[in-house]
């Protein structure tokens, strides 16, 4: 693998090097320009910082075929100094996505910057010193949007921290160990069961992990790798044998969407050999797999590499990983006594520039068996996703007029083969402000409606729509029945969402707009290669092509049924053969 990440690095480094501006005139000469948007930018993933890393990891290492390449010393030198003039006077850097002069985002760009700065410090090579002179000044000048910055969400504490860290380790600064305490004072967001706040497994949990082992060890903070350990134990039953991350309830962007194990390697690798731990070591070979590139200027793996030799090494005895499990998790965990002290905090269910993540916490069950992978959800759009071979059934989402919008499950209760979800939505009326409650203005000529004390309004006419899902294993794949009572008459509608890449080669389908069909009824079959997966239970109970407030997602294919309450409604889905129990 170390082989193949340098040829991958020098490869990168070409490609960075047709990007940089050389233009003197241009405000951006020295910087390399992000494909996305024309613009080049310090931040830690499509900016410069990450060309620097490919860059410098190139020229440090004998087994480049840049390896103190003059010619790209000269750039890397112009990259640097573009980055220190377009840091801001507060030390910060902007990304250019929404935030700006952000602490957090600086924080991501010092840990990769100042990692790359202590590889190229070793090569004693005196060519570098401008180089050298111009990160070490970058790095200088973040110390005090360190020491007063904050962030938006739960994992930006531990990135803060990670670069608090590494400014104490180059500038024996203990104002930064001070500063980090009182981010990790606030305690570790995290189940039993290794579940962050965020949710976030293709993205931020793997964040978190990395951080808090440069934090445990620049700090001197052992316990903080407990935790990670956590976290990476949960996660060997979070992917599908294809190696794609479970996204389908991420509460960030990678909600749903496409990602590998490979941002998890690094954690996998250092604890593996630190704890001699054989599952770590197999998922990291197993992650390891699936890297393409070293990665961005935060979480850069050949830089690690360079700084830690052993991690270039292979596992001595890496473990089989399972692949058949049923595994539920959060299933014990407490999490209505901790959101019933939410009122105790004092925030009135509000927070600015982030979210409360409210579904922390929440169950989720996974089962594998060979190449068959099955999520079921709680608190997000879907509660069912099914990966079987080639063929991925992304979501099964049920939404309703009744409170407009997606309805998710709330409860899951296991079944001896399978499990029983249901989601609860209430809905009422408000009746007048007393009088004695009223606001002056109230008696005016003008009585605006948003200084009225609409938290003193009667509840009236409280109506309750409760959905139950019971999904069960068979010897061909699986069942969900659907059931409501109450109210009568609410339209609702299931949605089956699939990958874009296989076809519909059965039903009677209606086309809504391109790739969403309404399903009235014949047996479904979607086909993908040689897989396939088939569906009865097609319904037209209503004719509405939409629920209000229920975006599908792009780039797939929908399948909606319409069924109108009370309804006691079953789906058959089976699997191709070659494909089941194994």
């Amino acid at each position: 693998m170390y082989k193949q990440l340098v040829d991958s690095n020098d490869i990168a480094v070409e490609e960075g090097l047709s990007r940089q501006v050389l233009d003197q005139e241009s405000r951006y000469y020295g910087g390399t320009l992000d494909p996305g948007t024309g613009v080049a930018w310090v931040n830690h993933t499509t900016g410069t910082p990450t060309d620097m890393c490919y860059w410098g990891a190139a020229l440090a290492n004998p087994d480049s075929k840049y390896y103190r390449d003059e010619r790209l010393l000269g750039r890397l030198q112009l990259a640097a100094e573009f980055v220190l003039r377009a840091q801001h006077e507060d030390g910060s850097i902007s990304p250019g996505w929404t935030n700006y002069h952000s602490p957090p985002d600086t924080a991501f760009v010092i840990v990769g910057y100042a990692q790359l700065y202590q590889l190229l410090v070793r090569q004693e090579w005196v060519p570098l010193q401008p180089v050298l002179d111009n990160m070490r000044l970058f790095l200088k000048r973040t110390i005090p949007v360190m020491l007063t910055g904050g962030c938006h969400t739960p994992n930006h504490r531990w990135v803060l921290c990670a670069a608090l860290g590494f400014l104490h380790e180059l500038f024996g600064l203990e104002e930064a160990v001070q500063r980090a305490d009182q981010w990790l004072a606030e305690g570790m967001d995290i189940t039993p069961d290794g579940e962050w706040t965020e949710r976030s497994n293709g993205i931020y949990s793997a964040v978190s992990d990395i951080m808090l082992i440069h934090a445990a060890r620049l700090l001197d903070r052992p316990q903080l790798l407990e935790p990670v350990r956590l976290n990476l134990r949960m996660m060997v039953y979070l992917v599908h044998p294809s190696g794609e991350v479970v996204t389908d309830y991420s509460g960030r962007q990678d909600l749903g969407s496409v990602h590998d194990l490979s941002p998890y390697y690094l954690p996998y690798a250092i604890l593996a050999r630190s704890d001699n731990d054989a599952v770590f070591a197999g998922m990291a070979e197993w992650a390891g797999r699936m890297l393409a590139d070293p990665g961005v200027c935060s979480v850069n793996v050949l830089v690690r590499m360079l700084l830690e030799p052993e991690l270039q090494q292979p596992f001595e005895a890496p473990a089989a990983l399972p692949v058949t499990y049923e595994k539920i998790l959060n299933g014990d965990f407490q999490r209505h006594d901790y959101l019933q002290n939410m009122e105790a905090a004092g925030h009135q269910g509000r927070i600015s520039h982030s979210r409360l993540h409210t579904d922390f916490g929440a169950p989720v069950a996974r089962y594998r068996d060979g190449n068959t992978s099955v999520t079921l959800i709680t608190e997000t759009p879907s509660f069912f996703a099914l990966r079987h071979g080639a063929v991925r059934l992304l979501a099964v989402q049920l939404a309703s007029y009744f409170y407009p919008g997606f309805v998710p499950m709330q409860e899951m209760t296991r079944l001896p083969e399978g499990y029983l979800l249901a989601g609860e939505q209430k809905k009422g009326y408000y009746g007048p402000v007393a009088e004695v409650l009223l606001p002056q203005t109230s008696g005016t000529p003008v009585s605006p409606w948003y200084l009225l004390p609409h938290q003193s309004r009667p509840l009236t006419h409280e109506q309750t729509f409760r959905v139950e899902a019971e999904v069960q294993r068979t010897d061909t794949g699986w069942t969900i029945r659907l059931h409501s009572e109450e109210p009568g008459e609410v339209m609702t509608q299931l949605s089956f969402i699939f990958g874009q890449e296989g076809k519909f080669t059965s039903g009677e389908l209606q086309t809504v707009e391109e790739d969403c069909y309404l399903w009235s009824g014949g047996s479904l079959r979607y086909t993908c290669g040689e897989d396939w997966i088939e569906l009865t239970g097609g319904e037209s109970g209503h004719l509405a092509t939409s629920v209000r407030e229920a975006k599908l997602q792009n780039n797939c294919k929908a399948v909606l049924v319409n069924v109108m309450t009370p309804f006691d409604k079953t789906f058959t889905l089976t699997l191709s053969p070659s494909m089941i129990r194994g």
